[in-house]
């Protein structure tokens, strides 16, 4: 009894206290059987451990399956096409689309004079210009000319998808290089001949500046020092508005577009214009509120949806 006695002693002496069976119940139930240091995890905290390893490891699996449904459901909708069964609405519009030889042009050449912000703006207002001219039943022969600089920047930022468009001829060069001078229509605001027709063997030219009337005159005045034609859209004739007579690039090119479709131009101008613009027809009251069919509203200052969204909405 004395040596049992003696040996507890001498092993209670090597921790500086007796050895208590509370605490040796203590450890075991903050230290797991595998590795003493990790604390016990609680059966809740097993599933959910479980659980999120067995989600790891079938990543690999779930993502096969997504792929073979994404192949699964192209193949379906090419056999639906192929088979006549399935055929969307933009599809059979650009079919019965009857493309018009007349051109449009923007003219690119201002980037230097414009605002980053403003340059947005332009490359907004391009993007509806492609959009509406691909949904169109008399589409244009749409020119982009002297893209570069902050411009081109700002197309490689926001829309990369844009070196893939169709039918639509973007040079760097200036419109005088690529088009002949007696072919070329200046439209500006600021001209004295009024455009009463459309002439298809012209190339009309449309300012792409935004400048919020900072360099007023500017496009008429290049027009004329390159001893180029110009004209203003017959605004006057036809409507009434309250605000000024310069508009945004895509709304002068959404214009001619629906001319082009309707043979009026003041269906046009009411088709296209948007209605803070106060447009009322001449003749009309300006107190009198605009018909139903009148209410079009297409602010190119606001944000204007993708090209994407726009073609898969037509």
């Amino acid at each position: 009894m004395r040596q049992t006695k003696r040996g507890l002693e001498t092993a209670d002496d090597t921790t500086g206290k007796p050895a208590s069976a509370e605490e040796d119940q203590s450890e075991k139930a903050v230290s797991s059987p595998g590795d003493p240091e990790d604390p016990v995890l609680s059966k809740r905290q097993r599933k959910k451990l479980l659980k999120q390893q067995k989600w790891e490891e079938e990543r690999e699996q779930r993502k096969q399956r997504r792929k073979e449904r994404k192949q699964q459901r192209r193949l379906q909708r090419q056999n639906h096409q192929e088979g006549g069964e399935v055929q969307s609405a933009r599809k059979r519009a650009r079919r019965e689309a009857t493309p018009s030889s007349l051109r449009l042009v923007v003219d690119c050449s201002f980037d230097s004079l414009m605002l980053i912000k403003d340059v947005r703006k332009l490359h907004k207002q391009i993007q509806r210009c492609y959009a509406e001219n691909r949904r169109a039943s008399h589409p244009v022969q749409f020119y982009l000319t002297s893209l570069g600089g902050q411009l081109r920047q700002s197309m490689d930022e926001k829309d990369k998808g844009w070196v893939n468009w169709k039918d639509i001829h973007i040079k760097t060069e200036h419109y005088t290089e690529v088009v002949s001078q007696e072919q070329l229509v200046y439209l500006t605001s600021d001209s004295p001949n009024v455009l009463t027709e459309l002439d298809p063997q012209r190339a009309y030219v449309i300012g792409g500046l935004v400048d919020h009337n900072h360099h007023k005159g500017l496009t008429f005045e290049r027009a004329t020092e390159l001893g180029i034609s110009h004209a203003q859209l017959p605004l006057s004739s036809f409507v009434k508005m309250n605000s000024r007579k310069v508009l945004a690039v895509n709304h002068v090119f959404e214009i001619i577009l629906a001319y082009l479709e309707k043979g009026s131009w003041q269906e046009a101008f009411f088709t296209v214009l948007p209605q803070r613009k106060g447009v009322v027809a001449v003749g009309r009251d300006a107190t009198e509120p605009p018909k139903k069919d009148d209410e079009t509203d297409s602010d190119s200052d606001s944000d204007p949806e993708t090209t994407a969204q726009m073609e898969q909405r037509a």
